[in-house]
């Protein structure tokens, strides 16, 4: 190993825990820089680690077969990460039984925006139809938007592209429209940003505010239900 200078990091290279501390100490650097600007929405810690270790990737020539047997921890604790958020929605139970019932209307207007809307620009721009209902699904967390793709015949892949793309556009532009729009109720900030950008847009307004973390929690598993009814339905109707 000693006799040449690359073969440490060739031995390196194929362990997971060094993408495992790639991946951890990307995002822990890209967070800090989010912090130092005091959560601006363009320093999104999503955003940045996904081209950060992109370009080192590229740079390295490493697989993405290679990477994600380390970055998989990190992915696995995506399930109980999500089940966590039923603890914030428990401490503000009495809250959110109040909105209850504009929450179901929000939920059901925006699912159908959601999936209307990206199916009627897309075959406006003369997308195949796989592309197509593979982008349907978007706006929910992404092992749901994969299976619904699945379930349709679409491209898992492209529907994961789509539905990460969602959640850190989502999440940069969710807090300027709504202060542009003069939306002041951290309910319906956070609601929305749950509905239209998943778990991205959450993470987003957790930051913001513990009140709009815990609708866009809400948002995010509502979403999950009513969207996976709901995309079959529009594929029907809107796609012949």
């Amino acid at each position: 190993m000693s006799g040449n200078p690359f073969s440490l990091w060739v031995y390196l290279s194929q362990t997971p825990l060094l993408w495992l501390t790639v991946t951890l100490a990307v995002y822990a650097i890209a967070d800090a820089a989010s912090l130092a600007t005091h959560r601006n929405p363009l320093m999104n810690p999503v955003l940045h680690s996904i081209w950060i270790v992109g370009l080192f990737l590229h740079v390295t020539g490493t697989s993405y077969t290679t990477y994600f047997s380390g970055a998989q921890f990190v992915h696995f604790l995506l399930g109980p990460a999500t089940v966590a958020l039923a603890v914030p929605l428990y401490e503000n139970r009495e809250t959110v039984m109040t909105a209850i019932i504009p929450m179901l209307m929000a939920l059901v207007v925006g699912c159908i925006t959601a999936i209307v809307s990206v199916v009627l620009f897309a075959e406006a721009a003369g997308l195949p139809r796989e592309i197509v209902l593979s982008l349907a699904p978007k706006s929910v967390t992404a092992g749901v938007a994969m299976g619904i793709s699945e379930t349709l015949g679409a491209n898992p892949a492209i529907t994961a592209v789509a539905t990460v793309l969602t959640g850190i556009m989502g999440a940069i532009v969710v807090t300027p429209t709504m202060n542009r729009l003069g939306i002041t109720d951290f309910r319906a900030r956070g609601f929305a940003a749950g509905l239209a950008s998943h778990g991205i847009g959450t993470a987003r307004a957790f930051q913001v505010d513990e009140v709009a973390g815990t609708f866009a929690g809400i948002a995010m598993g509502l979403n999950a239900l009513v969207t996976s009814l709901l995309v079959p339905v529009a594929a029907t109707l809107l796609l012949r």
